[in-house]
């Protein structure tokens, strides 16, 4: 059972804060990877961070797990929090806040290969080229990080 998973059997569907380290995955043909489970909404690669895990250490195993490519190097661009990052599902679902990490990677080494047991599709778009389907907090912040290449 993973954190989150045990934090849910403590507190139930209260408000849980979630730490989210993601990644935004440039390749030589200036094109940012998204990722989505097959019919949802597309945004960066990453995951939940887990108990005695670094946030680097999270961005690399959920990109080798999830997409069959190791991460060589990371750079830091920025953290954010707020209401933007606030979700309050209408069915009484499970409440929560994310804290979004999101680093930059342009050395990374492996062939794409989404994970289908997860049911993940993945592709490198062209930032003039985003899915409308893209999550409309990740665009903004996509919108930002083009203006860095």
């Amino acid at each position: 059972m993973d954190y989150c998973e045990t934090m849910r059997d403590i507190i139930g569907n209260s408000p849980l804060i979630i730490v989210r380290p993601s990644v935004a995955i440039i390749n030589n043909q200036g094109e940012i990877l998204l990722n989505r489970y097959k019919g949802g909404i597309w945004g960066l690669p990453g995951g939940i961070l887990q108990l005695n895990e670094s946030v680097e250490e999270c961005i690399k195993r959920n990109a080798q797990v999830d997409l069959g490519l190791t991460i060589k190097s990371l750079q830091l661009f920025g953290v954010y929090s707020g209401l933007e990052l606030y979700t309050k599902p209408e069915d009484g679902e499970d409440e929560y806040h994310i804290v979004a990490i999101g680093y930059l990677c342009t050395d990374y080494e492996g062939e794409l290969s989404p994970d289908e047991n997860q049911s993940i599709e993945a592709k490198f778009f062209k930032f003039d080229q985003l899915p409308k389907e893209t999550d409309p907090f990740i665009k903004n912040k996509l919108v930002e990080l083009n203006g860095e290449f």
